[in-house]
């Protein structure tokens, strides 16, 4: 009996593993694909399954299909995707989300790792750091470790997030979130690690195929290095793949000014951003510092 435990859970795995790999390397559609063939009736396949196809419904933007299906008598891990997805769809009403979220949280007695990524995400959004990493402190998962990283590098804490690191590789040196978590701490140290970081992200792109995000990311080793011309090319790549992918477009948008594009290009792009993602950090950013140049503007004249 026990061996046939074994080889469910074996069997459990080795299905799992191409639909997670083509959420973490950013192939969503490929994901859902994968997601939506019958499972087996053993072990806990369906439900992993749906948690990965719904999270790609997320990445894709398609909330209302979250929303729809996802419902009161759902399993206790899909229903902080429905949460997520109010939050996402609705600016307007995230106070009341947040206070939502901090109930579960508060009434969270076990880990539930669906809700631990999904506060994670939020408090990424609300750049609350330190919720964050107090919400992952438990969470020894090789997603809750590599989420963690992600937190320290955005917080300029490369010392920490190196750290983060070797606890990744002791756990599985060659997952590709190991891989792409080495290629994103290989970015942030810069240098010659830019060049290690770009052929991490080729491996990546040569086993599993290529995608906007992959194609993103080997712009930014380009970017670092100032090889501008392949990062406009790369670029161009990654908005085939993807045109509405903000990460292309933000960089598209940097690499105008160095490739001396046209004003009235440039703008364009930036009225994109503005038209698919007026809430996004880029934009309320760019929209403070451009309301501050005018005010001085205006003083000076």
């Amino acid at each position: 009996m026990t061996d046939i435990v074994k080889q469910a859970e074996s069997y459990e795995a080795n299905e799992l593993f191409d639909i997670k790999n083509s959420y973490y390397i950013g192939n969503y559609q490929q994901c859902i694909n994968d997601a939506q063939k019958e499972p087996p009736n053993y072990g806990n396949l369906r439900l992993q399954r749906d948690i990965f196809m719904y999270r790609a419904y997320l990445a894709q933007k398609k909330y209302g299909i979250v929303l729809a299906e996802i419902k009161t008598n759902s399993p206790a891990e899909l229903k902080p995707f429905k949460l997520l997805a109010e939050y996402l769809q609705t600016p307007g009403n995230r106070n009341s989300i947040l206070k939502t979220l901090e109930q579960e949280l508060e009434n969270m007695y076990e880990i539930n790792h669906s809700l631990v990524i999904v506060a994670t995400t939020i408090y990424n959004h609300e750049h609350n750091y330190e919720s964050a990493l107090r919400v992952l402190k438990n969470d020894d998962t090789l997603e809750g470790v590599t989420l963690s990283l992600i937190i320290y590098l955005r917080m300029n804490r490369v010392d920490l997030a190196s750290k983060e690191f070797k606890k990744l590789k002791e756990k599985d040196e060659d997952a590709t979130l190991t891989q792409m978590a080495q290629a994103w701490l290989n970015l942030a140290l810069g240098g010659d690690k830019l060049q290690e970081a770009y052929y991490i992200f080729q491996e990546l792109t040569d086993k599993y195929g290529v995608t906007a995000l992959l194609l993103n990311s080997q712009s930014v080793c380009y970017i670092g290095q100032c090889e501008y011309k392949k990062a406009e090319i790369t670029l161009q790549d990654a908005l085939e793949k993807d045109s509405n992918d903000i990460d292309s477009l933000v960089n598209s948008l940097f690499i105008s000014v160095h490739m001396k594009v046209s004003a009235d290009v440039t703008k364009r792009q930036l009225n994109m951003l503005r038209d698919a993602y007026p809430n996004s950090d880029f934009i309320e950013t760019y929209n403070k510092k451009e309301a501050e140049f005018d005010s001085l503007s205006q003083a000076y004249q």
